[in-house]
């Protein structure tokens, strides 16, 4: 069906609403695919192995938390100390990894693993594992960019 220039006024949002879909999308693919993390090597060493060992240690937090739902009433009480204990080891980590690197997604990493052990405290591990894996997605971040960077300069 021929509309001239202009669809019909009830086709009009369809019509361009596809096209800026189709323009947003491209523009995305644009920047994501031009986007250049600008970080010096030092500190994209220092944030490559911090974001590593925080998301190794906070998987197996994870999983520890998943594993304490499992456990008979009398070794929940000595799990739940491990594991807290765990936990804060991890925080410490991710607090030196913040203080050095000034990275947003670290303290973005301590405010959900803080609300998880705030959970764990209260006897809901399961609820903990979810915040933990936020957790992770944070301190993924700056590992996953500082990858790009060494990349960039062949040290990978």
């Amino acid at each position: 069906m021929g509309y001239g220039v202009h669809p019909p006024p009830h086709r009009f949002f369809t019509f361009y609403s596809a096209i800026f879909f189709q323009l947003l999308l491209y523009h995305n693919y644009i920047l994501f695919r031009t986007t250049m993390v600008s970080m010096d090597l030092p500190t994209a060493v220092n944030s490559y192995q911090f974001g590593e060992r925080a998301k190794s240690g906070l998987i197996m937090a994870s999983q520890l938390a998943i594993a304490l739902t499992g456990f008979s009433e009398q070794e929940r009480a000595g799990g739940k100390r491990m594991l807290l204990l765990m936990m804060e080891s991890i925080r410490s980590e991710l607090q030196f990894a913040f203080r050095d690197t000034g990275r947003q997604d670290f303290q973005k990493a301590i405010n959900s693993l803080n609300e998880a052990i705030s959970l764990v405290e209260g006897n809901q591990p399961e609820q903990a594992s979810e915040k933990i894996a936020a957790a992770i997605s944070a301190s993924t971040t700056p590992a996953q960019e500082a990858w790009q960077v060494l990349k960039e300069h062949g040290l990978i």
